[in-house]
């Protein structure tokens, strides 16, 4: 019998289609709730300090979570994990909408609460990375990685735009859509029907929870490649001071810095989608790392800018030059990992990764607060320009990557 061929669109896969969904309602909740708490932090403080302890709330738990995380991804039930991080944050979102409505919200609740969230999300982002592989065929995966990162970055324009514009109204609004959108995202990861066989139940051993950290230190490409981007965005960390320009710097309002906090998103949307039809066949490493250049530069930009369309530009490039490093990244990533250890070796790059953009905020506060905002985005973007030259040299492997399908 002629085996036939697996479908060629990630459309055709259900699994894969709930996913996508959810990742859009999570992503808009989370983007609104970034705007709504940056600019009631701002609001009743007017610290720019704040703003990155903000940052810091959400990166400490991470890491503390780390290791326990990704060992939690490989032994239990990958979707159970993600609804239940969901509905967490879903509660977190209801706390803060009450808490506004009633009054008695203050600058160290807020930091109590998006703590909360930052310790639901430390589990949630590598088992969201480590479900992925499991919703479509092998031949599918570098599809599937663009159009979730697609499906994350539209939800991201509309998000940030939609939680500045709605916070006119007042940020119990926005709250309570928030956690709406959080348990909507939960009941449609449930839905999920996939089949896994779950590695046997070992006993906890340091060797089980470092696994993943070995894994990534015998790999250089993979090390190179997460590395970079670590760097690139903790130097970069500009979304942070965006209050502080939307405010301060253009008067613009909420409605501005959802505009600012949305641009990236454009550019990073339109990217993957362009990645997602025309893929990198040759020269994968050496493009990562033009990108990785293209971010510093356009970081720059933006800190020098004192004009709004200019800045808003500045961002767009910001965002689609940051995508194709995620492209990049997470194909080497998830190609070169085996799934009873995706977890692990998930978390480790959720760390590098996805916790540098909190880092990167605290990063940007304090050192706002001792040179102010423009200084410290100028230094960011000069400081991801010495990065790409250095990992050029430390990691010639990467730089010498060809393409993303292992031939």
């Amino acid at each position: 019998m002629t085996e036939v061929p697996p479908p060629d669109s990630i459309r055709r896969h259900r699994p894969f289609v709930l996913f996508w969904f959810a990742r859009i309602f999570a992503s808009v909740a989370l983007q609104m709730q970034v705007v709504a708490v940056g600019w009631q932090v701002y609001a009743l403080t007017g610290s720019t300090l704040d703003l990155g302890l903000v940052g810091l709330a959400q990166f400490l738990p991470s890491v503390a979570l780390l290791l326990f995380a990704g060992h939690a991804a490989d032994r239990y039930d990958r979707r159970l994990i993600v609804r239940l991080c969901q509905t967490v944050q879903a509660c977190c979102a209801a706390i803060l909408a009450i808490g506004s409505y009633q009054g008695w919200l203050t600058r160290d609740l807020i930091f109590v609460t998006v703590f909360v969230i930052g310790s639901a999300r430390a589990f949630e982002m590598p088992t969201t990375q480590a479900l992925l592989p499991g919703l479509v065929p092998a031949a599918l995966l570098p599809r599937a990685i663009a159009g979730s990162a697609s499906a994350m970055q539209t939800a991201n324009i509309g998000g940030p735009a939609l939680g500045g514009f709605l916070y006119a109204i007042g940020p119990t609004f926005v709250y309570s859509l928030c956690g709406l959108l959080f348990f909507t995202a939960s009941m449609l990861i449930a839905a999920i029907r996939i089949e896994r066989v779950v590695p046997p139940r070992q006993p906890v051993s340091a060797e089980l929870l470092f696994a993943g950290i070995a894994f990534i230190r015998k790999n250089p490409i993979i090390l190179g490649a997460i590395s970079l981007d670590m760097f690139a965005v903790l130097l970069g960390g500009a979304t942070a001071l965006l209050p502080v320009y939307a405010h301060d710097v253009f008067a613009t309002g909420p409605w501005g810095l959802g505009l600012l906090r949305a641009a990236p998103a454009v550019g990073a949307l339109l990217m993957a989608l362009a990645l997602g039809h025309w893929q990198i066949r040759t020269r994968a490493g050496l493009k990562m790392f033009l990108a990785v250049g293209a971010f510093g530069l356009a970081t720059i930009v933006f800190g020098l800018s004192t004009s709004f369309p200019l800045s808003l530009a500045a961002l767009f490039i910001i965002g689609a030059s940051d995508m194709v490093s995620v492209v990049v990244r997470q194909t080497l990533v998830q190609l070169n990992t085996p799934d009873p250890m995706r977890g692990r070796v998930a978390a480790v790059n959720a760390l590098f990764i996805g916790t540098s953009n909190q880092l990167g905020e605290f990063e940007s506060g304090v050192l706002a607060n001792f040179v102010g905002a423009k200084a410290s985005i100028v230094i960011g973007g000069i400081g991801t320009l010495a990065i790409v030259g250095a990992w050029m040299a430390l990691f010639p492997q990467l730089r010498k990557v060809e393409r993303l399908d292992n031939r």
